[in-house]
């Protein structure tokens, strides 16, 4: 039961809640002890928000997540995790995450509030709207990155937050495709919305997306504004590797058929692992050192 438990909160998924140390770290903030104590802290409580509601989604979900090959196998969808048990501990993390969010600031708790609002509109009502659904995703990740920025009281640039929403989307977008691809005929039995998509579609969102958010990041880069602000007109020199990240997960995607569980990809994948270890490296040498 416990390890049923502990699977159905994703802990594999926390990683996309590492976005909360985008402030922290572009705001060079990393020598402040009491910042990074936030930012953990913000992380914790944004890590017991997701699992609270990655458990009410498969509970909602559970029918459907019976006709799919991979998500049959969840807990809760296969009945080893019963609904009762699931309601009372996502409740629970709900209490605990919202009460040290509002212990760490009011506004940083405001934005976790707004979070499982947005988290829950989508489980009951906008995943069910086709490009609302993966717009909703999208704007999931900016919320992360906004509240990073509200834990430690620094400005976030708004180029960081395009750059942000238009990679969330890419990734959404390659999840869905991956879905329509894999379940083919069965799609409909399983998620109602795919019906809206098919793969052209999705390829040419896609197109578009993966244009706008390498155009946004060298702009951001680039900006007379960022180098002012960091005293360093190196940041360029990260470009290639998000242009790398984004044309091996396009491979993925489309050579290898991949791209169902984003997190999983990016932390099993090696090149691409390899590739953000080395983006984080650089880009912290850079604002750090340089």
């Amino acid at each position: 039961m416990l390890k049923d438990l502990i699977v159905s909160l994703r802990p594999q998924q926390w990683v996309k809640n590492l976005l909360v140390f985008a402030a922290l770290i572009f705001a060079k903030e990393l020598g402040n002890s009491q910042a990074v104590l936030k930012s953990v802290l913000a992380f914790v409580c944004f890590c017991l928000l997701s699992s609270s509601v990655y458990l009410v989604n498969d509970l909602i979900d559970a029918s459907s997540d019976r006709q799919h090959p991979l998500k049959s196998k969840r807990p809760i969808a296969s009945g080893r995790v019963s609904t009762g048990t699931a309601v009372i501990l996502a409740s629970a993390l709900v209490v605990m995450a919202l009460a040290g969010a509002f212990w760490i600031g009011t506004k940083f708790g405001l934005a976790a509030v707004a979070y499982l609002g947005l988290s829950t509109l989508y489980t009951f009502a906008l995943k069910h709207t086709v490009i609302l659904d993966v717009m909703t995703v999208s704007l999931g990740f900016v919320l992360r990155a906004v509240a990073g920025a509200l834990a430690i009281e620094v400005e976030i640039s708004s180029w960081l937050l395009v750059c942000t929403v238009l990679l969330a989307l890419f990734l959404s977008l390659g999840k869905r495709r991956h879905e329509l691809v894999l379940l083919e005929g069965e799609a409909t039995s399983h998620r109602k919305i795919l019906t809206e998509y098919s793969p052209y579609f999705l390829d040419q969102m896609i197109a578009v997306v993966t244009a706008s958010t390498l155009v946004a990041y060298c702009f951001y880069t680039l900006s007379p504004e960022i180098e002012h602000k960091f005293g360093t007109k190196y940041l360029s020199l990260t470009i290639p590797f998000v242009l790398y990240g984004i044309f091996r997960y396009l491979y993925l995607i489309h050579q290898k058929e991949a791209g169902g569980n984003p997190t999983q990809m990016l932390l099993t994948d090696k090149p691409i692992l390899l590739n953000i270890i080395l983006w984080i490296v650089t880009v912290l040498v850079i604002l750090y050192l340089g």
